[in-house]
C-alpha cells in the first residue's frame, strides 16, 4: 500500500491550493524550525528568528513586485474585510468623499462598508448586467475631489479581472483590492497608493492580509483612530505592534521563495494564462454547451465561471467531477453554475484532467 497523501485537483475560490515543496518545507520544520527546538507556532514574534521570518518575506514580495522603497509593507489580520472599514478611517478626511468602482460582490462590499463612515460614491456599478464585463474608462463618473478611488482587481464570484487600471483623476489616490489575483502577474506598483491582498488566494494561507501603502499616505492618516485600525501605528511598528499571524506570514514566505525559484512573476504570469486559456477553450468550442459568464474582453485568469444548459446538468457535473477528484468547482449562487479557481500554484495538470472531463460530460449529456 502506498504511502503517498493523497491529494485532489482543488478548484476551491479560497482558501485555496499551496505550492506541494511549500507544504512539504513546513512539515519538515512544524516540530523544530532552524533548530529552535519549536515550531513556528510557538516562537516568540519578538524573537530574532521570527523578525528574520517577516523581513525575509518582505523583502522578497518587494523583489517579486518590483516595489519603491517610498512604500511600506504589512503583515495585518482581519483578512481584505478589515481593510475595507480601515481603508476610509485612514484615508478620507471627515467631510471627504471616496469613490468606489463596484464590479462585483467584493467591490460591493467594500462599498457598503465605506458607506457606513462616510460620503461613498459609485464611479460605475455592473450590477445591471449580472457583474459579467468591466467598466471602460468613459464610462466612469468619477470626482476629482475623491479622497481616493477604489477598485477590485479581481472579482473571484463573477469572474472578471483587470488587466490594466483604472485611471483616477489627478491627485487622487488609486487603491485596490487585489485579494485574488495578487502576486499572479507583473504590476506597476507606482501606479497605486495602496494595494491590499488576503493571502489565501495565491500567496499563502487565511490569517494574514498584505497591505501596501505609499509612505504619504500614512502622514494623512487622522489621530486618535482605534490602534489596531491605524496605518501609521502598524507601519511604524513593522506590522509587530501586537503579535501577527506568525504561521501565515511564515507560509507567505515559503510561497514568495517558491515563486522566486520557478522564475518571478512573468512566469507565474504565463503559466496561469496558459491554464485559464485551456478552460476558455474548452468552452468557446463547445458550441453554446458550456456558456462563460464574463464578457470575453473582462474573462478573469484566476476564475473561470461558467453556466451549463440547465440546473440538474450543473449539479449532475458537479457530483461527477467531485468523484473524479476534480474538487470545488461549483460556482456561488449569485451567480449559479460552475467556477474554476485556478491559482498561482495549481497544476496545470489539474486543468487538463478538467478539459477532458469537460468534454467527456458534453458527449454524454449534450
Amino acid at each position: 500500500m502506498s504511502n503517498q497523501p493523497k491529494r485532489v485537483f482543488n478548484f476551491n475560490p479560497g482558501p485555496a491550493i499551496l505550492p506541494l515543496p511549500v507544504l512539504k518545507q513546513a512539515q519538515e520544520e512544524m516540530l523544530d524550525y532552524k533548530g529552535t527546538g519549536m515550531s513556528v507556532m510557538e516562537i516568540s514574534h519578538r524573537s530574532k528568528e521570527f523578525e528574520a521570518v517577516i523581513q525575509t518575506a518582505e523583502a522578497d514580495l518587494r523583489t517579486l513586485m518590483n516595489i519603491p522603497a517610498n512604500y511600506k509593507v504589512l503583515f495585518l489580520q482581519g483578512g481584505a474585510s478589515l481593510q475595507f472599514t480601515m481603508l476610509p478611517m485612514n484615508l478620507r478626511p471627515a467631510g471627504a468623499s471616496a469613490d468606489y468602482i463596484v464590479t462585483g460582490s467584493w467591490g460591493k462590499k467594500a462599498f457598503d462598508e465605506a458607506a457606513k463612515l462616510g460620503t461613498t460614491r459609485a464611479a460605475a456599478n455592473m450590477k445591471a448586467t449580472n457583474f459579467d464585463h468591466l467598466p471602460i474608462q468613459a464610462e466612469l463618473d468619477l470626482d476629482p475631489k475623491a479622497a481616493y478611488l477604489h477598485f477590485t482587481s479581481n472579482e473571484t464570484i463573477h469572474g472578471v479581472e483587470y488587466f490594466t487600471e483604472p485611471v483616477p483623476p489627478a491627485g487622487v489616490p488609486l487603491v485596490c483590492d487585489a485579494s485574488s489575483d495578487f502576486i499572479s502577474h507583473p504590476i506597476d506598483v507606482s501606479k497605486y497608493a495602496l494595494i491590499y491582498a488576503g493571502a489565501q488566494k495565491n500567496a499563502g494561507p487565511a490569517g494574514v492580509v498584505i497591505p501596501i501603502i505609499r509612505d504619504d499616505l500614512l502622514e494623512k492618516v487622522p489621530a486618535n483612530l482605534p490602534v489596531m485600525l491605524d496605518y501609521k501605528t502598524m507601519a511604524a511598528d513593522g506590522s509587530l505592534y501586537n503579535t501577527p499571524p506568525c504561521w501565515s506570514v511564515y507560509i507567505v514566505g515559503l510561497v514568495l521563495k517558491w515563486i522566486k525559484e520557478i522564475g518571478g512573476l512573468p512566469e507565474i504570469a504565463r503559466r496561469n494564462q496558459a491554464k485559464a486559456g485551456l478552460v476558455y477553450k474548452a468552452i468557446d468550442e463547445s458550441g453554446g454547451f458550456y456558456r462563460g459568464h464574463a464578457k470575453t474582453d473582462s474573462r478573469s485568469v484566476m476564475n473561470v465561471t461558467f453556466r451549463l444548459p440547465n440546473e440538474q446538468l450543473e449539479e449532475q457535473f458537479a457530483s461527477e467531477a467531485k468523484k473524479r477528484d476534480l474538487i470545488g468547482l461549483k460556482g456561488h449562487r449569485s451567480v449559479g453554475g460552475m467556477r474554476a479557481s485556478m491559482y498561482n500554484a495549481f497544476p496545470i495538470e489539474g486543468v487538463e484532467s478538467l478539459v477532458e472531463f469537460m468534454k467527456e460530460f458534453q458527449q454524454n449529456n449534450g
